[in-house]
């Protein structure tokens, strides 16, 4: 573990001190998009999604399907957190489980100057990054969850 530490952060400061040379050579040209800006984006959709009170919008930056199920979920979250005003104050991403998976430590604060903090599994899909913010999906037909009950001992 402490390896892995250290080769990140000795790959960070190679990436760094390149990409501070390459930005001073290209003045007014667009930045490469990290996984980190996709993520980013995301968390700052979903609170886009929660200041506007959109349930459209928590629908699309969850990346789950517009149904009945995920409309009822969409207006709890935003009953409970939405039309507030909320603004990042710190967020901290993590690719600590691949290149399609993320985890995001949010600090924001609402326009009354409430703070909120939450934790999300960011993941890519088809090159679009989703939060996962629903959790009442319901099971495909025929498809039954994992059990969290104690097995029974066999015969």
């Amino acid at each position: 573990m402490n390896r892995r530490r250290t080769a990140f952060a000795a790959l960070a400061l190679i990436a760094l001190s390149g990409c501070s040379s390459e930005r001073a050579d290209r003045v007014g040209a667009e930045p490469t998009a990290s996984p980190a800006d996709g993520v980013r984006q995301a968390v700052e959709s979903y609170l886009t999604a929660l200041n506007a009170r959109s349930a459209t919008g928590l629908i699309r930056i969850g990346g789950v399907a517009d149904e009945a199920w995920s409309r009822r979920e969409a207006t709890r979250i935003l009953a409970a957190r939405g039309g507030r005003g909320w603004k990042i104050g710190d967020l901290d991403i993590e690719h600590d489980m691949g290149p399609h998976t993320a985890s995001a430590r949010l600090t924001a604060t609402d326009a009354a100057g409430r703070p909120m903090t939450a934790t999300f599994t960011v993941t890519r899909d088809g090159g679009t990054w989703h939060l996962v913010v629903f959790s009442g999906q319901p099971h495909p037909p025929g498809r039954t969850p994992a059990s969290t009950e104690r097995p029974t001992g066999s015969p």
